[in-house]
């Protein structure tokens, strides 16, 4: 195929995936479909075209639908194939839950004797030390001033203090929070609290932004939680660079348990067809069939397949939609 005729399939290919994303079923988007692949090649030898179209409308033996696609036009639209084979299913959870300090590693500033308050030398959000005075306070008992210092390093989370004002003695002035390493505490709902145990692996997931970290989970808290009636249960991820925020609301994929499986496709490789079964597309050198499958357990990355594939078929896991759009513009090229 030369490199013209490679750039008018593909994007044939793209606007026929197009249109059926926009429902194009319908008799004129079938129409326009065969239409743009036509029209792209009308410089072409016409026999060409002819006979290009022709070797879409393909069924299987058992007539399934079925496409054929050139190597290069399959490369240039990103198909890719692999082989079926095993494959392991994680048993997994998705719950939510929120980035909270650490225990132990929140300090209460407070002043030793009661008095105005002469200077404040931190802010929230700074960043102190241990030993860093963070106030001056003049004593009313010796009427000479004292500083108060911050018992370890870490953040300005509050500063309930003011210049001039009066400070109580006892009462805090500023919260600092070492947060290098913080608690990630996960609601789980009804029956998911009996799966889910210390010592299993989590990945866990900022809501802002996608970022991700893999953490373990170290303990499930005896309580309920009072407000949502949950079950928490408690993880630790190292935040050195400070990029997690205690409050922030993250979400967490909890792996309970794996089970090894036969077939096991990629779910990227899933289709459905017109009547709403599960499909997927099978090549054979630059044949591609549609092929109904009966599918078992799967997780976010991969699906058990029970039957209608043997294991060593090659299976398209990449662009599968284009592959599905290729046979059904064909179809309706046939029809009309």
């Amino acid at each position: 195929m030369t490199y013209t005729k490679t750039i008018q399939r593909v994007l044939a290919l793209a606007l026929a995936a197009l249109l059926a994303a926009c429902g194009g079923r319908h008799a004129d988007d079938g129409s326009a479909a065969t239409h743009a692949e036509g029209a792209a090649g009308h410089d072409d030898d016409h026999g060409d075209e002819h006979d290009e179209h022709d070797e879409h409308d393909e069924h299987d033996e058992d007539g399934a639908p079925a496409t054929t696609i050139p190597a290069d036009v399959a490369a240039a639209s990103g198909i890719r194939v692999a082989a079926a084979g095993p494959g392991t299913i994680a048993d997994e959870h998705e719950v939510q839950g929120l980035l909270t300090p650490a225990e132990g590693r929140v300090a209460q500033v407070t002043a030793r004797f009661p008095g105005p308050i002469r200077a404040l030398n931190a802010r929230i959000g700074d960043q102190v030390r241990a030993g860093q005075a963070l106030a001056t306070i003049e004593s009313n008992l010796s009427l000479t001033t004292y500083t108060v210092a911050s018992p370890i390093s870490g953040v300005v989370l509050q500063r309930s203090a003011s210049v001039g004002g009066v400070a109580a003695e006892g009462t805090p002035l500023f919260e600092v929070a070492d947060l290098s390493t913080l608690w990630v505490d996960l609601h789980i709902f009804g029956n998911d609290a009996g799966h889910i145990v210390a010592g299993i692996p989590v990945t866990v997931t900022r809501m802002s932004d996608g970022a991700s970290i893999e953490a373990t989970l170290e303990r499930i808290l005896p309580a309920t939680a009072t407000a949502s009636q949950s079950t928490v249960a408690r993880a630790s991820i190292d935040n050195a660079d400070g990029l997690w925020r205690p409050g922030a609301a993250v979400r967490a994929r909890v792996v309970v348990d794996h089970a090894d499986v036969a077939l096991a496709v990629p779910v990227t490789a899933l289709q459905a067809d017109e009547a709403g079964r599960d499909v997927i597309y099978v090549r054979e050198g630059e044949h591609y069939g549609e092929r109904p499958v009966t599918l078992g357990r799967r997780d976010g990355e991969r699906v058990e397949v029970v039957s209608g594939l043997e294991a060593g078929e090659e299976v398209v896991v990449s662009q599968s939609f284009l592959v599905k759009a290729d046979i059904g513009k064909s179809a309706v090229a046939h029809d009309h």
